[in-house]
C-alpha cells in the first residue's frame, strides 16, 4: 500500500498557490496520484487536488463515492464547459469540521490528460462534475472558503478560528 500523504490545512499559504501543468507523465507522477488516492480514502473524501498534499502540480482526484475503483486521476485539467446553478453543501480536507452552502455550476465538461498520457474527457451534471470543480479551484489557487456566503463564513467562524490556532501552535 501507497504511503499516506499529509494534508495541508487552513490557514497555510500554500493552498493558494496556482499548481504549475505537468510536462510529462513519469513514475513521479504516477507515484504520487497513487499517493493521494489512498489518502484521499482514508481520509474518506471523495477529491483531492495536489495543493492539498503540498505538491505543486496539476494534478487531482474525484470521485463520487470515495470508493477506491471509482477514482479518476486528472492531470493539467481543463473545464470547457459549464452549465446550470446548483446551491449545495461541500465540505473540504483541508478544512476539517467547515461545511458551506456553495453555489456551482450544475455541469461540468473537464479536458485532461489521463496516467497513460492521452487526452480525455469528463462530463458530468452531479457530485462528481461538482468536485471536478472544486478540486480544479484549488489547482487554482482557490479554496471554497472565498466561495461562502458572508453568513457562511459567520457561521463557520469558530472552526476556522480553531484552525487557525492549531496551526500556530504547531508552527
Amino acid at each position: 500500500m501507497s504511503e499516506i500523504l499529509p494534508i495541508v490545512k487552513y490557514p497555510d499559504a500554500f493552498l493558494r498557490t496556482r499548481t504549475k501543468a505537468v510536462a510529462e507523465i513519469d513514475d513521479h507522477v504516477r507515484d504520487m496520484a497513487e499517493r493521494m488516492i489512498h489518502t484521499m480514502i482514508a481520509a474518506r473524501g471523495i477529491g483531492l487536488a495536489a495543493t492539498q498534499v503540498g505538491w505543486d502540480a496539476r494534478v487531482c482526484i474525484v470521485s463520487d463515492t470515495g470508493e477506491p475503483g471509482d477514482c479518476h486521476i486528472l492531470v493539467n485539467p481543463v473545464v470547457e464547459e459549464t452549465w446550470g446553478s446548483e446551491a449545495m453543501e461541500e465540505g473540504c480536507l483541508s478544512f476539517p469540521g467547515v461545511n458551506a452552502v456553495i453555489t456551482r455550476a450544475q455541469g461540468v465538461k473537464v479536458r485532461f490528460t489521463g496516467l497513460d498520457g492521452g487526452e480525455h474527457t469528463l462530463e458530468d451534471d452531479d457530485l462528481l462534475g461538482r468536485c471536478c470543480l472544486h478540486e480544479i479551484d484549488h489547482l487554482d489557487g482557490v479554496t471554497f472558503l472565498g466561495k461562502m456566503t458572508p453568513a457562511d463564513k459567520l457561521a463557520n467562524r469558530r472552526a476556522l478560528k480553531r484552525l487557525e490556532e492549531r496551526a500556530k501552535a504547531t508552527a
